[in-house]
Parts: structure tokens; sequence; C-alpha cells
């Protein structure tokens, strides 16, 4: 197929591509490069298969495709507190001009949306019908808010105009071309650890996150995408096994043979205490659970950490 991936050159979307080109699919890459990097793309600077388009999604494209993956959008609260404004512009008129598209080709859309729609949760673990817990004035807003308003758009195109979609909620995911300044807590503690700085920790590290590797990710986004049922979502993606911050900690200090102190500093503003999916309806209806353990995929983005830290 022809596919165009918004957001192609950044960490998931990178991973995506690899996946997609190595299938056979011809593939356009659209990005901006404001947290995407040429360099996640170079191993593939050859192939004929891949398109590179430099673009700003809140503004009109017109290609021709047959499936589009939206990706684009900053995903970490260092990228998305800086600029606010660009960032919710880029959930909902980079939404509307792809349903657009979508709508004109007939192209399948999938959007990546976020498990920030569910705010700092109420329930855990959380499920997809929850309607969620989000301060809409916040800091985080501007992300929250914004992908909880492109859902709200996909959903009435496909209701309106029949547009064919796909929406997956994604829970915090790691690995190989993270960002080592996008201030994310694996991306952080490794940077830190390795670099024998203290590891930062915001509150008294009992909050939880649930990790998923890259790679089991990017499986579930295409066992979603290329779904034949009537699956729109939204589907949770992520990994159920919670861990604290602290665990997250020790862990990454013992497996990088760190001397590092822990620091603890204040909790930021809206930051979620809790953070597991329910994925029972990838489960049940895709066939599709996590299989990289924690300890697994940490050893493959501390490796791949040390090769660009010490270039």
């Amino acid at each position: 197929m022809k596919i165009l991936v918004t957001g192609g050159a950044g960490f998931v979307g990178s991973h995506l591509v690899d996946r997609l080109l190595l299938d056979g699919h011809e593939v356009t890459v659209v990005d901006n490069y404001y947290t995407g990097s040429k360099s996640n793309l170079f191993q593939h600077k050859a192939n004929p298969m891949l398109e590179i388009i430099r673009h700003d999604i809140t503004l009109p494209l017109f290609v021709e495709t047959d499936f589009i993956f939206n990706l684009a959008c900053p995903a970490s609260p260092v990228h998305y507190q800086k600029h606010p404004v660009q960032t919710i512009k880029t959930s909902i008129l980079g939404a509307i001009n792809m349903l657009g598209l979508a709508k004109r080709t007939g192209a399948t859309i999938f959007q990546a949306s976020t498990s920030e729609v569910y705010g700092d949760p109420s329930i855990s673990p959380q499920v997809e019908s929850y309607w969620g817990n989000v301060n809409p004035i916040g800091i985080r807003s501007c992300y929250d808010e914004g992908k909880r308003a492109a859902e709200s758009l996909f959903f009435d195109y496909n209701r309106q105009y029949g547009t064919k979609i796909k929406v997956a909620r994604i829970f915090n995911t790691y690995g190989p071309r993270m960002d080592l300044q996008d201030g994310r807590v694996v991306s952080n503690f490794i940077v830190q650890a390795l670099k024998s700085e203290p590891l930062t920790i915001y509150g008294d590290g009992s909050q939880t996150r649930s990790f998923c590797y890259v790679s089991d990710l990017v499986e579930g986004i295409l066992k979603l995408g290329f779904s034949d049922n009537e699956l729109k979502g939204p589907v949770n993606l992520g990994n159920p096994k919670e861990f604290t911050m602290l665990e997250l900690a020790n862990l990454v200090l013992q497996m990088t043979n760190s001397n590092s102190k822990i620091e603890f500093h204040p909790l930021p503003g809206d930051d979620p205490k809790m953070r597991k999916p329910d994925i029972s309806r990838a489960q049940t209806q895709l066939a599709w659970s996590p299989a990289v353990e924690l300890r697994e995929g940490l050893e493959l983005t501390i490796n791949e950490f040390v090769s660009r830290i010490s270039a």
C-alpha cells in the first residue's frame, strides 16, 4: 500500500516506518522536525520506497495515499509545555487536515492518541470506557485536551462522513532513538545514570507508570491499523505491568552500574499519580499483548544511549 506517516521522523514514528518498509509498503513520511530527527531515518536514505516531505500538518497537505498513520505531535512535557499553542494546533488542526485527506482519498486513518486523555485517573487500571479526570486549563492541557479533541473529531468524521478510523490510546513507551533531552522518565534516568548525575525523582517516587517497549507498541499499532474487523477504538496499547518511579530509578542504577544518587524534587502540576492500562480489548480483539520485559527493553535502550552519548 501507499502509506503516509505523519511524525515519521520521531521516536515511535521512525520505528513504525522501519516495519512498514520491511513489510514492503511504499511510505511517505511527513515531519516538520520539531521533535523528530532526520537521523532516525538515515538507514533508509537509499530506499526508493521511502519519500520524506518536510511539512507542518497544521497546514493542508495534498497527496495520494491508501492509509494514514497520524503520529505528529510533541509527546513529552518538556516539548509541549514549551510551545503549548503549537501543540494544541497540531492535535486539532492536524487532525482536521489529515481527516480531510482521508475523506478525499478514501484512506483509512489511524490516530495515535494517548493515555493522557485519562488525566490524573480516579480508577486503576484505566479502561477505554473511563472518561478521565483532566484539568482543561492546566499546564498539560495543551496536550491532554488537544488529544481529546482529536478523538472527538475522528469519531465525528466517522459518524458524519463514514471515514474509516482506528484510534489507539498509547501508554508510556520507551526504546532506542528516544530524544536524550525529551524529559521523559526513562530517558532522564538513563542519561543521568550514564553521566553520573543525580537521578531526579519528582514527588516521593511512589507514583506509577507502565512501560511498553517500542517494538511491542509498533506491533500493536499495526494490528489495530490493519485489523479487518469493525473495531474503531479507542484501544489501549501499553504494558499493564506497573512500576513506581523509585523502582525504575533503582533498576536503571543497577543496570548501568552507576554510582549516581537519587534526588527528590516537588511534583509538577497535574502530574498523574498512576498509569496502568487495561488491555483486555487489545488482547481479545487484536490478539495483542506486549512481550518485552522491562529489564530486557532497558538493556537494549541503555546500549543504544551509550553509543550516542559516547559518539
